[in-house]
């Protein structure tokens, strides 16, 4: 598959801003919502597949969070960024190649200034990863990729997925947005798998919207039971994510 060629400042789409209720929403260009944000809650993940995206939290112990680095490709409304710095603790890096988007995010979506845990390249995601810099020095990388059209990923090569799969310490796991279980999801899926082993690759089945988040491990592993109900309930309890209703729908792509 040969790689999205880096668009110029004139294709990039414009930012729009939209609210309904207590609820405040990030356009590109379209009426598609790209993120959102509780307007009396602004550090709080108001979208299921955007909760899902945090399932990696699964497989890590959640005393460790402080010590490790969480990486967003695409940064939306900030969601996942602003949890992983606010609420979680974590050194944060997101990559945006929309300088609209960063604007937005800091003048609507209360995304915090940038300091010694909290940076933003703006930058190709793509061209981004492959830097040496960032070669395993991530814990959780979250991938949701989408331009204005929300098609499909703008970045979705095996090639990527590998780049991807080089950023993660030998703990680390990758969360991905992807569209609903059609002939493109499991093209997608096939990529990850072929970068990762299917092994190391689970899946939450769609959500009501069509979002369906891959997660891909670093190195394949197998929590227990218990171990998993543990941590579903830890996650639930300091962080207020519905973690145990993630335990019977995120399943590995093969036993």
């Amino acid at each position: 598959m040969t790689p999205p060629s880096t668009p110029t400042p004139a294709d990039l789409p414009e930012v729009t801003i939209s609210e309904q209720g207590s609820l405040r929403f990030l356009h590109l260009g379209s009426e598609w919502v790209q993120g959102s944000m509780r307007l009396r809650a602004p550090f709080a993940i108001e979208l299921d597949y955007v909760q899902r995206m945090l399932a990696w939290l699964l497989f890590v112990e959640a005393d460790s969070l402080a010590q490790r680095h969480a990486m967003q490709l695409g940064l939306g409304a900030a969601a996942l960024t602003k949890f992983c710095y606010k609420k979680l603790d974590m050194e944060c890096t997101a990559v945006e190649i929309n300088p609209q988007v960063l604007a937005a995010c800091r003048a609507w979506f209360k995304l915090p200034p940038e300091g010694p845990r909290l940076r933003v390249l703006l930058a190709d995601a793509g061209a981004a990863i492959r830097q040496p810099e960032h070669a395993a020095t991530v814990d959780a990388l979250q991938v949701d990729l989408y331009d204005q059209h929300a098609a499909a990923p703008v970045q979705d090569s095996a090639t990527f997925y590998a780049d991807c799969r080089a950023l993660l310490r030998a703990d680390g796991g990758m969360t991905v947005n992807l569209f609903g279980r059609d002939a493109r999801f499991e093209h997608s899926l096939q990529r990850i798998v072929s970068a990762f082993g299917a092994r190391a690759v689970w899946a939450f089945p769609p959500t009501r919207e069509g979002n369906t988040v891959v997660l891909a491990l670093r190195q394949a592993t197998r929590p227990t039971h218990a171990q998993w109900q543990v941590r579903a309930a830890t996650v639930q309890a300091r962080w207020g994510l519905p973690a145990p209703q993630w335990l019977p729908l995120l399943k590995p792509i093969v036993e």
